[in-house]
């Protein structure tokens, strides 16, 4: 213990002797609390960030210092209650060796055609990527479009495009800690001749302009000069376009946009953490990450290890470094959590600027040339890896459809069933007909859903609590589904009305369930029982004579005559009532009923179709 602290002393020395320039970040896992770390902190000159990274666990927390962070590291790594300390990488989703290449046709096909209920551009919702994958025949032979909620970690997206606007969650912005996740916010509008641009309509579509040599967007020839070749808009309109191709293969799935990258295409590790533990935090039951870093992470993989531990569904971008083994990029490599995608042509080859190798590659998709949606309510084409995991995070959106309980293991053995196409791509190219048919059917699939409301009540004995149980369907489910109720308390009633409701395809019913409790009556002390067990006589002889002598035993105690006449009555009180009680009593029934006891209760109401039972339980206190 003194070597430690000793250790710890000098080498606090020596980051107090050489400081760094600019504050470095760092993050922290820790046993201890908010207070403990800033404890430490103020040691070992840091500061906490108050808001935990990892929501409402509050163990992950990053610190800023203007110390050498190698050097940091070691001492924070030796102060008890500190688990584990990595420097805040920072991330970008610029580089790589996807470049633009010919527009495709799509770009200029801008009839409007209904998707799902939205008005979307025929170029967008007929390209040939998604016949590729087979969208519209998995859509329309297994009846599915998108169930849940899919997060996607990136730069945002532009919450008006009329094509996204009805499924679009608001999201958060964690590059200014902000509710909403537009990636409009981080334009200036000075740099625009007019702001906002127009959108593209019928009429004044001007030809494809590339930006950035990541896209090839459809924009008036002055907003096209604007983003290209500005490092401030190197990435702007990635979330946007990554978001499109989910919702192409996911119509009806909600998208959660997570903001943790500038338009500039740099973001924090901590970001990155932050909006993972959020997503798995709000629901989302599917997260995109269309980027990748090459140096491992601790943390990352716990983060990723805790979603899935919660049944969500991750896919991320294999990368755009054209390496093959032993390369390897994160989170694509966590291949326990994450399903890595890379990309193929539109001919089924590996693209030239994807990485590949089955230590990142789980499944490939199409990843060139592909139409989607991009911010001023207009489209774009991207080229790259992160328009292929959107393609499978969609996949998994479907799946969902089918099972309620899908989770990672599930979807990456479904999306195992693909196309192949050459060594070193994982397990081929994703087909959705194949994938959906693959899903194992399972018994967990369900063929209705039930959830209780309020899940809990505070009532006194005598009162009654009311709560109201659903019933879904799953999977076009039809028929009758019978309800029970157990665990109710003693001397309590548990009715559910109706007894019996019946679910037609995606119609939903809930019945009332009444929960209704007995008042405590009074009863007397234990030392005056009104009932008891009959005896024989000799037997209450013997015991009315033993409590004859403590009687008179109790009345020798008595010294003064107040005492002694107190005592007398009670002598007399007791002593009838025990000698009637051991005579057998006036009665040999049981006591009456009490009432419903005080105590905590778990009420569970069952509903049973078939074979087959789901029930949801409420927490009832009775006072």
């Amino acid at each position: 213990m003194k070597r430690s602290m000793w250790l710890v002393g000098a080498l606090t020395a020596v980051l107090w002797a050489t400081p760094a320039m600019a504050d470095n970040r760092i993050i922290v896992r820790s046993t201890l609390n908010l207070q403990g770390l800033q404890q430490i902190c103020l040691l070992q000159n840091c500061t906490v960030v108050t808001t935990s990274l990892d929501g409402t666990l509050g163990q992950v927390f990053l610190l800023t210092t203007p110390l050498d962070p190698a050097a940091l590291l070691p001492v924070l790594r030796a102060n008890p209650g500190i688990v584990d300390a990595e420097v805040d990488q920072v991330l970008s989703l610029v580089g790589g060796l996807n470049t633009v290449t010919t527009a495709p046709p799509g770009l200029t096909d801008n009839a409007p055609v209904n998707y799902f209920g939205t008005t979307v551009w025929n170029g967008y919702a007929n390209q040939p990527a998604a016949g590729i994958v087979h969208v519209p025949q998995a859509q329309a032979q297994f009846g599915v479009s998108g169930s849940g909620i899919v997060a996607d970690i990136d730069t945002g997206v532009d919450p008006n495009h009329p094509a996204l606007k009805s499924v679009l969650l608001a999201g958060y912005d964690f590059t200014r800690n902000q509710a909403g996740a537009s990636e409009l916010n981080d334009l200036s509008p000075t740099d625009f001749l007019v702001y906002p641009p127009p959108a593209c309509g019928s009429t004044n579509c001007p030809s494809p302009a590339k930006v950035n040599q990541s896209t090839a967007a459809v924009l008036d020839q002055s907003t096209a000069a604007v983003l290209d070749g500005k490092v401030q808009y190197a990435a702007f309109g990635h979330g946007t376009m990554v978001m499109g191709v989910i919702h192409l293969v996911a119509p009806k799935a909600q998208l959660l946009p997570l903001k943790a990258f500038h338009a500039d295409g740099t973001g924090f590790l901590s970001d990155i953490l932050r909006a993972i533990y959020y997503a798995v935090q709000n629901n989302a039951n599917i997260i995109n990450m269309s980027f990748d870093f090459k140096t491992a992470s601790t943390e990352l993989k716990s983060a990723l290890d805790y979603a899935n531990q919660l049944n969500v569904v991750c896919a991320a971008s294999a990368g755009n470094d054209g390496q093959g083994p032993p390369f390897l990029v994160y989170p694509a490599a966590l291949q326990s959590d994450v399903m890595g995608v890379a990309s193929t042509s539109n001919l089924d080859a590996r693209s030239t600027f994807s990485n590949y190798g089955n230590s990142i590659v789980w499944v490939a998709a199409p990843g060139e040339a592909i139409v989607t949606t991009y911010p001023f309510s207009t489209y774009s084409a991207g080229w790259g890896t992160s328009f292929s995991a959107p393609f499978v995070s969609g996949a998994g959106a479907l799946l969902r459809n089918l099972r309620t309980d899908i989770n990672e293991s599930l979807a990456a053995s479904a999306v195992a069933h693909a196309q192949f196409v050459g060594a070193d791509m994982g397990n081929g190219r994703l087909d959705l007909l194949m994938a959906l048919g693959g899903l194992p059917a399972g018994n967990a699939s369900p063929d209705f859903i039930v959830s209780a409301g309020p899940s809990s009540a505070t009532i006194v004995a005598g009162s009654s609590a009311n709560f109201t149980v659903a019933a879904a369907p799953a999977n076009k489910f039809s028929g009758t589904v019978t309800w029970s109720c157990t665990g109710a308390p003693p001397a309590a009633m548990c009715t559910v009305s109706p007894a019996t409701v019946t679910l037609s395809s995606t119609n939903a019913a809930s019945v009332t369930v009444t929960l209704t409790t007995t008042a405590r009556a009074f009863s007397p002390p234990p030392f005056l029982p009104r009932y008891g067990p009959p005896m024989h006589l000799w037997w209450a002889l013997a015991a009315c004579f033993v409590w004859f002598l403590a009687a008179v035993k109790l009345w020798n105690l008595g010294r003064d005559s107040p005492r002694r006449v107190w005592l007398s009555a009670t002598v007399v009180l007791v002593l009838a009532a025990l000698c009637t009680s051991c005579s057998g009593g006036t009665s040999t029934g049981p006591p009456p009923a009490q009432g419903t006891p005080a105590g905590p209760y778990t009420v569970t109401v069952t509903g049973s179709s078939g074979n087959l039972s789901h029930a949801s339980t409420v927490q009832l206190l009775v006072k």
